[in-house]
């Protein structure tokens, strides 16, 4: 099953059970995928999926912070409940552990040595990281790893 056909069948099955946190996730979601395909022209295949997806999630971190700053709890767990349904649609998140291995094999694959560097390792990470792990996170690894 697709991810695409998988949006679908919780669209429904969450209507159904009138779970509305799910249901409002996955119709943004679900736009999302329409808007970007109708802009471009093209279908998305799962890995579109993802990219749109992580976007959302990437979206709704940053609000969660802004919103923690203002104390505004109402918005922090309605935000929490949103992460948490955008996660079920991603692969699974890799560690920092793992995460620092693959910023330390990159780092040697490029032949890296300094600050200057940084675009292209980010670059070479990218593809073996994709919807797997957050872009901040990879930042703070491989800057701490060329100091």
């Amino acid at each position: 099953m697709s991810l695409k056909e998988r949006l679908q069948e919780d669209l429904k099955s969450s209507m159904k059970n009138k779970e509305t946190v799910k249901k409002s996730v996955i119709t943004l979601i679900r736009a999302s995928i329409k808007q970007f395909e109708v802009d471009n022209r093209v279908e998305l295949d799962d890995d579109g999926i993802i990219d749109v997806i992580s976007k959302q999630l990437k979206q709704r971190n940053d609000a969660l912070e802004e919103f923690k700053k203002a104390n505004r709890d109402d918005l922090v767990s309605e935000t929490e409940a949103e992460i948490k349904v955008l996660k079920e649609y991603l692969p699974q998140q890799l560690s920092e552990e793992e995460l620092d291995i693959i910023v330390k094999e990159t780092i040697s694959e490029v032949g890296a040595t300094s600050m200057k560097d940084m675009g292209k390792i980010m670059s070479a990470i990218k593809p073996k990281t994709k919807g797997r792990a957050d872009g901040k996170l990879i930042n703070k690894l491989v800057k701490s790893n060329l100091q």
